[in-house]
């Protein structure tokens, strides 16, 4: 096979494109999500248009409002392309709380780019408690807010959705120079 220099130009260009996109990708890795909810304690609605009234929903474009609330008014949960999931305590949990009463469990089904690598608490807020995270498969979520001490209505609690990393930037930089370096050397031998 002819390496020429235009060939090699064109490889790089190529892989540069594609370690843009992947970077894209990685900043917002929910960004065209579409999510099924189930609920421990009843149903789980989508507030969002395209979803109505089901359990299922798309990310809010305006992240303006919650994707899902549970059908007795508990909960809402509201996701972010960044991987964010802020869920709000919407009514006064009854107490005492029994173990597994209040679990909710998010699929993605196949609307994600990478499979489900993390989720974790990133804020707690003035709640109390742990909640349980839970990554079930590649890509479905758990949470149980059984444990969690809520301090008054409308208390969010904050995690993160963390997906399989995506190639470095710099591992893709370093194949586009040995490829212009291969057909430096090529051009130089013809």
């Amino acid at each position: 096979m002819h390496l020429t220099l235009r060939k090699a130009a064109a490889a790089a260009c190529l892989l540069c494109a594609a370690a843009v996109t992947q970077t894209a990708h990685a900043a917002d890795p929910l960004q065209h999500a579409v999510i099924s909810a189930n609920y421990s304690a009843g149903a789980v609605l989508s507030i969002g248009d395209d979803y109505a009234g089901s359990a299922v929903s798309g990310l809010d474009p305006f992240n303006t409002s919650v994707e899902f609330f549970t059908a007795d008014a508990l909960f809402g949960f509201d996701f972010a392309a960044d991987g964010q999931l802020t869920i709000y305590n919407n009514l006064p949990v009854p107490g005492p709380v029994a173990a597994g009463a209040y679990i909710a469990t998010f699929d993605f089904g196949t609307s994600l780019s990478k499979a489900i690598k993390d989720f974790s608490l990133s804020d707690a807020g003035l709640n109390g408690g742990t909640p349980v995270l839970t990554v079930i498969d590649a890509h479905t979520i758990s949470i149980n807010l059984s444990a969690v001490e809520w301090n008054g209505d409308y208390s969010p609690l904050q995690t993160a959705i963390t997906l399989q990393a995506v190639p470095e930037p710099s591992t893709l930089l370093m194949l586009t120079a040995g490829l212009l370096g291969i057909a430096l050397h090529a051009r130089r031998s013809s």
